[in-house]
């Protein structure tokens, strides 16, 4: 299908920034809407079991609106969306990384230009324009599964949008490689720590060269990680939430 030039240029500047950084470890300032939040273990039973704390809630009052808004202008449940914020920021709109990520949905500085240019968005730090922007980023890595089920292609976006899209595809000519289908999450998921520097014979067999496309990719557990999380927050919100 042929694509607006665009949509093109925009991808060429910002497909391989992503949006979080993968396998770093964040610095975040924590937000208002945090305080008196017990601190557990990110997906353990204890988070699932108290998924929507008073915190969590005040911050669903605040900017459920907007996110309802944006996930239905780009295609999304509203559910979802909410699970990513909680992985990527645990709500805290002040939320910033070693690398410059920043916001509610932690996009990437080049990332978070072109996403101002194309949206014609002035200020991303804006809770609001943040989210529109993460959740329109989501809708277009949605958009470059196409031919996926609608479950592979939420996690396929998911993983590039921690490791870049780049990331991805080199795992999906992996998984091609290997017989398997690149269109689905588990063969994609299986072939990701393919990526390694380990496996450079390997590399050289499909690529011709000692690396993938991407370089070498160390963090595949990161990855693989971030998308069962969010898949299970957003499994918990499907439950409580309406």
């Amino acid at each position: 299908m042929n694509r607006p030039i665009l949509t093109f240029l925009f991808f060429v500047l910002t497909i391989f920034a992503g949006c979080t950084p993968s396998g770093e470890n964040t610095a975040r300032r924590a937000d208002s809407d945090a305080e008196g939040k017990q601190v557990v273990a990110p997906g353990s039973a204890m988070e699932t079991a108290t998924v929507i704390e008073p915190a969590t809630g005040r911050f669903i009052q605040s900017y459920g609106p907007a996110i309802k808004r944006y996930a239905e202008r780009y295609g999304f449940d509203w559910r979802l969306v909410l699970a990513v914020m909680k992985q990527e920021s645990r709500f805290s709109r002040h939320a910033e990384s070693s690398r410059g990520a920043t916001g509610l949905m932690q996009i990437m500085p080049v990332t978070s230009e072109e996403l101002a240019r194309t949206l014609d968005l002035e200020d991303l730090s804006h809770p609001v324009n943040n989210i529109q922007a993460g959740v329109f980023y989501l809708r277009k890595l949605y958009d470059l599964f196409d031919g996926a089920s609608d479950a592979d292609r939420i996690k396929l976006t998911l993983a590039a949008y921690n490791a870049g899209i780049s990331r991805v595809y080199d795992a999906q000519e992996m998984a091609a490689y290997l017989h398997e289908s690149p269109l689905q999450w588990q063969a994609v998921r299986d072939a990701l720590p393919f990526l390694s520097k380990r496996f450079y014979t390997l590399h050289r067999s499909i690529w011709g060269q000692d690396k993938p496309k991407s370089g070498y990719f160390g963090n595949a557990r990161q990855t693989i990680n971030y998308v069962d999380a969010i898949m299970n927050y957003y499994d918990d919100y499907r439950t409580v939430l309406n």
